[in-house]
């Protein structure tokens, strides 16, 4: 038996088994471009055992808030790979992200979104579009942290890793390194939010220095935006954090033709999901219209994931054959459509030019992502000292006077921890302070001492405020690192 299973036949058959993976058909349009999608593969040749996993609306209505069935994650470990259709989430409170959820659990860290223009025969402005997103995919707001703190104010966190940062950093320079691409755009809001924003930027300085064959440059993400809406040209690969991803990526996707064309993967170390960007559609599912293009792409990258390049290259090609023969569904629509085709009809379309080559467009295999092992940085010894506290207060009082607040705290008399601001909203009002500024019942004090404190100055500092009839309600501990704040200060201060 062991000779068998090592003579050059048993590695050929081997080679040729078909690899399991996970399918979710999703919810609204899911299933039919699903169907559509794995007819193409199916037909092209693909070397695939595809496996159904529950998830989605209908998990959610049974009673299962994260949206899988008790076996989903069995199935999804087996496979290691998941081709999942458009899943919509329903509305309201109690239900989780499944998109979110999936990608934290697995560590799908980057999410790769390439936005490319398929000029005349899809129309747009921009026919040299042609870029990838590189979104890092586990943490920013979509960490999902919020609280309802008064009655006014609610808050979400936006939490950054250094160790996020530099994966999804060395992710899009090695992914522009395996590719051919010339450059690395960042972007970031680090005017403004400068420890998070600010720690994602300075990652990227240190590690585009280890790539100096390739351009790098940083761009503030608000004119980046909207350079890539008006000028798409001018950008390679793009990498930014999750929020800021989410967006952008849809942008470059409708400025290069239609959302509807564009697929993503989602990338970790030991698991992967290939997904269309677009949403479920429930206004238009059932109706044989929807564009099965997006989930096709994802489809195709997930075959050069899985080492079937040749079968990738095939359908690419027979996908933009059909394009410049006019044959389109509704949605991409223009000059140059011959005949407007429903999904299935879109589908046999494509399988009927497997083997053709475009005779304009540039022939191609879809880019395959990139599983790069992590690579933190070794961690030195830091010096952190805490230095105070701000205490957050839910207070209404007539008129929303700051100096009454102020009043109120520095009567407490604390020894070691002196009040030495009051914001509101982020904008400093004690001392100094602007009438014209709007308050809420939401209030930031902030107590600091001249030099370090322990733990227990922070506890009697709260002791003290039990019997001050002030209502505390969130506390943030000030720390230096190497004498550096970490801490950000209030506007106008």
């Amino acid at each position: 038996m062991t000779q068998l299973l090592d003579s050059p036949a048993a590695a050929d058959a081997a080679l040729l088994a078909p690899t399991p993976i996970a399918v979710a058909y999703g919810d609204g349009i899911g299933p039919e471009i699903m169907t559509a999608t794995l007819r193409i593969l199916e037909a092209a040749g693909a070397r695939l055992a595809p496996v159904e996993v529950r998830v989605g609306e209908a998990l959610y209505r049974q009673g299962h808030t994260s949206g899988f069935a008790p076996d989903a994650w069995d199935v999804l470990r087996g496979a290691g790979v998941l081709l999942k259709a458009p899943i919509t989430t329903p509305q309201g409170g109690g239900y989780k992200s499944l998109n979110v959820t999936l990608r934290k659990t697995l560590g799908l860290y980057a999410n790769v979104r390439p936005c490319r223009a398929y000029a005349p025969f899809v129309p747009t402005q921009h026919p040299a579009t042609n870029l990838v997103v590189i979104r890092e995919n586990e943490e920013d707001l979509y960490a999902g942290i919020e609280h309802r703190q008064t009655r006014e104010v609610v808050q979400c966190l936006k939490l950054i890793t250094r160790d996020g940062c530099e994966r999804i950093v060395r992710y899009a320079f090695e992914y522009a390194r395996a590719h051919g691409r010339r450059k690395v755009t960042a972007l970031s809001k680090d005017n403004i939010m400068k420890l998070t924003d600010g720690l994602f930027h300075q990652v990227f300085d240190e590690i585009a220095a280890e790539y100096p064959e390739i351009g790098r440059e940083h761009q503030i993400i608000d004119i980046g935006t909207a350079r890539v809406a008006t000028q798409p040209e001018r950008y390679d690969v793009i990498v930014t954090l999750n929020l800021y991803g989410d967006i952008l990526s849809d942008v470059a996707a409708e400025v290069a033709g239609s959302v509807g064309l564009a697929g993503s993967a989602n990338i970790g170390q030991n698991f992967a999901m290939f997904e269309a960007i677009h949403g479920s559609a429930p206004d238009i599912a059932g109706q044989d219209v929807a564009n099965p293009s997006g989930l096709l792409q994802a489809a195709l990258m997930m075959l050069g994931h899985l080492g079937q390049s040749e079968v990738a290259s095939r359908v690419q090609n027979a996908w933009l054959r059909t394009l410049e023969d006019g044959l389109h569904t509704a949605d991409i629509a223009g000059p140059h459509t011959a005949q407007v085709l429903g999904t299935q009809a879109f589908a046999d379309a494509v399988i009927a030019r497997l083997g053709q080559n475009p005779a304009t467009l540039v022939a191609e295999a879809p880019a395959a992502p990139l599983t790069v092992p992590p690579t933190p940085q070794p961690s030195r010894a830091i010096d952190k000292q805490l230095v105070g506290i701000d205490v957050f207060f839910e207070w209404d009082d007539a008129g929303r006077h700051p100096e009454q607040l102020a009043a109120q705290l520095l009567s407490l008399g604390h020894p070691a921890l002196q009040l030495s601001m009051i914001t509101n909203r982020g904008v400093k009002v004690w001392p100094g302070g602007a009438s014209e500024t709007h308050r809420s019942d939401h209030w930031r004090c902030r107590f600091t001492s001249a030099a370090p404190v322990g733990h227990a100055e922070i506890v009697a500092l709260l002791q003290s405020l039990l019997g001050s009839g002030l209502d505390f309600i969130k506390t943030e501990h000030l720390y230096t690192f190497d004498g550096l704040p970490g801490y950000s200060l209030g506007q106008g201060q």
